[in-house]
């Protein structure tokens, strides 16, 4: 299943389920990806790093945005894009 939320800050926040991919273990069984154009995400990126399994650093990427991914301290998949502004 998808979810989408949008913050009044103007981020999307999106969620969705991975249990075909992997086996089942508490806490990888979701990816929550969060998006938007303001930096105050590279803030978000480094604080949830804290004890985390960063899988991509936060840096740009092809597409011309920044974007990073890790796995919280708690087995939570985290995916950041800030999109560019062009």
């Amino acid at each position: 299943m998808h979810a989408t939320l949008r913050t009044p800050d103007g981020y999307t926040l999106m969620g969705w389920d991975v249990r075909e991919k992997m086996p089942f273990h508490p806490g990888n069984n979701v990816a929550v990806f969060l998006v938007g154009d303001d930096a105050r995400l590279r803030g978000y990126f480094e604080k949830l790093s804290a004890g985390a399994t960063v899988t991509l650093p936060l840096d740009r990427q092809s597409w011309g945005d920044e974007a990073g991914s890790l796995v919280d301290q708690f087995g939570i998949t985290w995916m950041v894009n800030i999109t560019q502004q062009f």
